[in-house]
């Protein structure tokens, strides 16, 4: 019988290791993890220092204020430039409670008040000083001066 040559049998290979993942540095996810918390730092300080919305509210107080037909805010800050101006206008006199929204820091303004009285021209004027804390609400309670009654 003829030998047959004897074939080097193949030796078991250890398994190929699957390639390894990039290092977490080059994966995307830490990038847009970074991203995201710049954003977040960013709009929290947006919003840390934005002026907080106040409503001053005034209660009017006594009598006469039904012969009110218009009414005109202007709120002053210390160096006397006028931060907040709105006028209301009433056909049967103002509610007891009359309330304005307005952007205002912490601080001391001043307030005027100028009021156009029926069949009248001439305008009442009321000041106050307003003091401005971490609250939201500001309640003031006015009453007209008996001239203006």
């Amino acid at each position: 019988m003829a030998e047959v040559p004897e074939q080097p049998s193949p030796e078991p290979q250890a398994p190929v290791p699957a390639k390894p993942r990039g290092a977490w540095r080059t994966h995307p996810l830490p990038k847009r993890l970074a991203l995201i918390a710049i954003v977040a730092v960013g709009l929290w300080l947006w919003k840390a220092t934005d002026v907080p919305e106040r409503q001053l509210i005034l209660q009017l107080d006594g009598a006469g204020w039904s012969d009110v037909r218009a009414m005109d805010l202007q709120v002053l800050d210390p160096e006397e430039r006028i931060l907040k101006r709105e006028e209301r206008f009433f056909t049967s006199g103002p509610p007891p409670e009359v309330t304005f929204k307005m952007n205002l820091p912490e601080g001391t303004f001043r307030t005027l008040l100028f009021l156009k009285m029926r069949d009248s021209e001439q305008r009442v004027r009321l000041e106050e000083r307003v003091s401005v804390g971490e609250g939201e609400a500001i309640v003031r309670q006015l009453r007209l001066p008996a001239t203006s009654r």
